[in-house]
């Protein structure tokens, strides 16, 4: 079975967030299902250098933005579909915002060109038995096949609810779909153009990054204006919990490591926990836990309320290494802790591999207290590395941690520490009890174990994947 994979970005060639990481990983997954998956992506300048062996495969003149190409070839283990469009693409830095941090302006007609050129490449004789469409960048590819001469079967996956891809109205025209399509059962929303709404609307079956945040998007709480929507959709809304590619996340091979090991070893684990102390100015001391944080300084993943909880943190004698970038009010909070905390509390802003992968492997305990989050990729990141995860019980990480209570630890349960409701009140609560059973080497022992043991591969996952796409080709 052949599938086209529609997205805004994949690693290892372009990454915003845990959507490339999903779409890079993914493919390769299915392909142990027999599904075969073309990517197409939009052709971003880091896209087309790494493309090899490229031949223009498509040539069409009327796409939103004007005329393009498609070229076919590889990128590592992916087999790309890439839309070279310079007038859209051709642009430096992150795909979605300009040099002054903001969107760019004609992201609409960039990313409805990204759909249109999907519709036209699936249905054009490709042999294509389904699409893949990701978040709201390829919201518009179910549109146009709906709309358009032929189709195909559409899954739609939403990876944040959150990112809805919302227009003025004044973007329709110039989109090439028929007047029916602005409307409350098509594009149309709350009066302007939704993308996400949009993908929602027309796909064939819906899909999202763990089961509770399925439920929870379907909710007046979680659904964020669409979860009307969703729940009349509910028949066809499946949660797929995420994965992570078990050979590019292995303490056991990885070279980014000051020491590599493995669950039957993870002693080496105190060099590389050294090594971070020593990149984020930490005063190293065995005897208390080292906290850790890697992703965006938002919000939603709750970094204000690490910050908030910062005393009780401190008074559990723990340090912490925050890594990331993100609003600024948040920045300027972490930085201050740094600098009043000095040798307790290190502060790395950007992103750099190296230093994310010891705090995965170096970190005794890494926090995620996010408000929501679909599914997570830093708490499977924190159980295949043995860092202890400390969790809010929300969408995908309350499904992939257990919690170390104490009739959990009876049973020898237990992979993480998991509180609720999401408040600074109980995360420093949360702390507390990491730090309390971090005090307790046999128990914290049994706990990295049972991490580091956890199933986080794709294997089952891709395994949901497949057979929901054969029982839409058998639509």
């Amino acid at each position: 079975m052949r599938v086209l994979a529609v997205a805004s970005e994949a690693v290892p060639l372009v990454k915003t967030g845990g959507l490339a990481d999903v779409v890079g990983a993914l493919p390769g997954a299915l392909a142990a299902e027999g599904i075969t998956v073309t990517t197409l992506l939009p052709g971003y300048p880091a896209v087309l250098r790494a493309l090899d062996g490229a031949t223009e495969i498509a040539r069409y003149r009327t796409l939103p933005g004007g005329s393009a190409r498609v070229l076919r070839g590889r990128a590592g283990t992916l087999d790309l579909a890439v839309l070279d469009a310079p007038a859209l693409f051709d642009r430096p830095g992150n795909p979605y915002l300009g040099p002054d941090r903001t969107d760019w302006a004609d992201n609409g007609i960039r990313f409805a060109a990204l759909g249109a050129a999907a519709a036209r490449l699936a249905t054009e004789g490709a042999g294509f038995d389904a699409v893949h469409a990701h978040d709201w960048q390829a919201g518009l590819t179910g549109a146009y096949l709906r709309h358009g001469d032929a189709s195909r079967p559409v899954l739609f996956t939403v990876h944040n609810l959150a990112f809805q891809g919302a227009f003025p109205a004044a973007l329709f025209p110039q989109l090439g779909l028929p007047d029916a399509a602005f409307a409350l059962a098509g594009l149309e929303f709350y009066g302007g153009v939704g993308f996400l709404k949009a993908g929602l609307w027309y796909a064939d079956a819906i899909s999202t990054v763990s089961p509770t945040y399925a439920a929870e998007i379907a909710t007046a709480e979680g659904g964020m204006g669409l979860d009307g929507l969703l729940a009349g959709r509910a028949s066809v809304l499946h949660g797929i919990l995420n994965g992570l590619d078990a050979d590019e996340w292995d303490p056991a091979r990885d070279p980014h490591l000051e020491a590599r090991f493995d669950a039957d070893d993870p002693s080496p684990r105190a060099a590389n926990r050294a090594a971070l102390c020593r990149a984020f100015g930490l005063e190293p001391d065995a005897r208390v836990p080292v906290f850790g944080f890697v992703g965006r300084f938002t919000w939603q993943k709750g970094v204000d309320l690490i910050l908030d909880a910062l005393p009780a943190l401190l008074g559990t004698g723990g340090v912490l290494a925050l890594l990331g970038n993100g609003e600024a009010g948040i920045e300027a909070r972490a930085e201050a802790a740094a600098r009043q905390h000095h040798g307790r509390v290190g502060l790395a802003t950007g992103f750099d591999e190296r230093r994310a992968r010891l705090v995965y492997a170096g970190a005794d305990c890494v926090l995620v207290p996010s408000r929501f989050e679909p599914c997570g990729l830093t708490q499977l990141c924190a159980l295949r590395y043995g860092a202890v995860p400390l969790v809010a019980r929300t969408g995908g990480l309350a499904d992939t941690v257990v919690d170390a209570n104490e009739m959990a630890l009876r049973q020898g349960w237990g992979t993480g520490v998991v509180f609720n409701p999401v408040s600074a009140g109980m995360l420093a609560a949360a702390l507390r009890r990491a730090a309390a059973l971090f005090a307790d080497a046999p128990t914290w022992r049994r706990i990295q174990a049972n991490a580091m043991r956890t199933d986080v591969s794709w294997a089952r996952s891709a395994a949901h994947y497949a057979a929901l796409f054969r029982s839409l080709a058998r639509r």
